[in-house]
Parts: C-alpha cells; sequence; structure tokens
C-alpha cells in the first residue's frame, strides 16, 4: 500500500480526493471558484463532510460558474435554506454570490483568478517539505495576507486559515508530506 499524509484514510472520497486532486495547480476559473466556496463552506465542519455534498453544491450553484451566481440575487438563493444536500447556513449560502461578484473584479484586475494567485505565493507552486502532519501549519503569512486582501476586495470566508487550507487545495501550496507518494520527491528521479 502506498503511504499518504494521514489525514487522507479512512474514507474511499477523502483517499481518491488525496490522491487525485488535492495539491495539484488547475489554474480552470470554475475549479478555483468552487473551491473558495467549498472551502469557505467547510468552515467548523469536517472536509470529508463537504466531499460528499459536492455534487450536491455543484447542483445548486450553477456548477460553480461565477458569471451566473455574481448575478443573483437573495430570492435566488433563498430557496437553498431548504436543499437537504448542502450545509444550510445563511451566511455561507449568501456569500457564494457576493464573492462571486468579488471573483470577477479580481479576474478583471488581474487577467484571471489564476494570476492573482500565483501572485500571491510568488509566480508559481510552493513545494514544501514536512514530515509529519503535525508539522503543517494552519495558516502562514502569506495566508494571512491572503485572507486581509480578499476581505479588503469583499469576499466573505476567506479568514487565513480557509486561505491556507485553499490554497493546499487548488495546488499553490504543495503540503503532501515528505513521506507521502504524491510529494514531487517521489515522482523526480534520485
Amino acid at each position: 500500500m502506498k503511504q499518504k499524509c494521514g489525514w487522507a484514510y479512512g474514507h474511499p472520497l477523502l483517499e481518491s480526493y488525496h490522491d487525485v486532486e488535492w495539491g495539484v495547480f488547475n489554474p480552470d476559473r470554475q475549479h478555483l471558484f468552487e473551491f473558495l466556496v467549498l472551502e469557505g463552506a467547510q468552515a467548523g465542519l469536517s472536509w470529508l463532510s463537504i466531499l460528499k455534498r459536492r455534487d450536491a453544491y455543484r447542483e445548486a450553484f450553477d456548477g460553480f460558474d461565477p458569471d451566473r451566481l455574481a448575478s443573483w440575487r437573495t430570492e435566488r438563493a433563498e430557496p437553498l435554506l431548504e436543499h437537504p444536500g448542502i450545509i444550510r447556513n445563511r451566511a455561507k449560502i449568501a456569500s457564494v454570490s457576493r464573492n462571486a461578484a468579488a471573483f470577477l473584479r479580481v479576474e478583471e484586475a488581474y487577467g484571471g483568478f489564476d494570476r492573482y494567485l500565483l501572485e500571491q505565493v510568488g509566480g508559481s507552486p510552493v513545494v514544501h517539505h514536512f514530515a509529519s502532519d503535525g508539522d503543517v501549519p494552519a495558516e502562514d503569512a502569506v495566508s494571512q495576507r491572503l485572507s486581509r486582501d480578499l476581505r479588503r476586495r469583499g469576499f466573505q470566508f476567506v479568514g487565513p486559515v480557509i486561505c491556507y487550507s485553499y490554497l493546499q487545495a487548488v495546488g499553490l501550496y504543495m503540503d503532501h508530506l515528505t513521506t507521502c507518494f504524491c510529494h514531487p520527491e517521489w515522482a523526480t528521479p534520485g
């Protein structure tokens, strides 16, 4: 059996997410917006609870299309408070449309949300070399700075811990442990 990061055991959804998506940079705008929404929805909950609801979120939030979501009015989001497949938190649901509008403003200013994020991490994904789960921080100076800037731009549910998790999820922080088969050291000839 291949060795993985400690959090990636115990459920097929976690294992698949870890093995295929987590830590892999994907500049696709809907992918970047999807994880912004999902990381915000996860605040205070387990990541597995969000992965189990991911398809319902895609259905409820127009496939995470920021163009469509930015134009949502309160009436459009209100029925989602009864949606059985998502976290029915009024503030988290309302934040999706606001965050979509802010996302579009960042895209316009930077030529793409991926470009904005890459600028935040110094131009390319950062590869960390953590040996154990306990070595991985919950936040750092970059996630704190990103959080402040996103909030200044009108985003919600983007605290420094959420931003750190977001950077990991979208592959701008490659935080697979050095013992994990997904860490780049294992893919590089010795």
